[in-house]
């Protein structure tokens, strides 16, 4: 079992910035793959970053290549998404999220995820 608590949402003008954190405990955190998905008011749930287990790898969804950076600490178990020149279309509630595997390729996939944490809104006014 793996609990996940995310942090450091808010409101912020257009073009502003945030840093979301997860904070991780339970299993050993460097055993999962992290990602973070978001979900606005009316809209499916999306992708938006991951980081592989290993620290090394990370994949972005292509609204957010560039201006996102998705980062862990592994000594705090903790993963962080660092948010910069943000958009109202950022808007949502920001999930972090664990996976011990993937069957395929599909670090994207909300149902490859076994834990979330219970999110945090993210406003960004324009």
């Amino acid at each position: 079992q793996v609990q996940l608590v995310e942090s450091g949402g808010g409101l912020v003008q257009d073009g502003g910035s945030l840093r979301l954190s997860c904070a991780a405990s339970g299993r050993t955190f460097s055993n999962y793959h992290m990602a973070w998905f978001r979900q606005a008011p009316g809209k499916d749930r999306e992708f938006v970053a991951a980081i592989m287990r290993n620290g090394i790898f990370t994949y972005y969804a292509d609204s957010v290549k560039g201006r996102f950076t998705i980062s862990r600490d592994l000594p705090k178990n903790t993963m962080y998404l660092q948010m910069n020149s943000l958009k109202p279309e950022d808007t949502a509630v920001y999930y972090c999220a664990a996976a011990q595997r993937y069957s395929g390729s599909t670090y994207y996939a909300g149902d490859e995820y076994d834990y979330w944490g219970q999110g945090t809104q993210v406003t960004v006014s324009s």
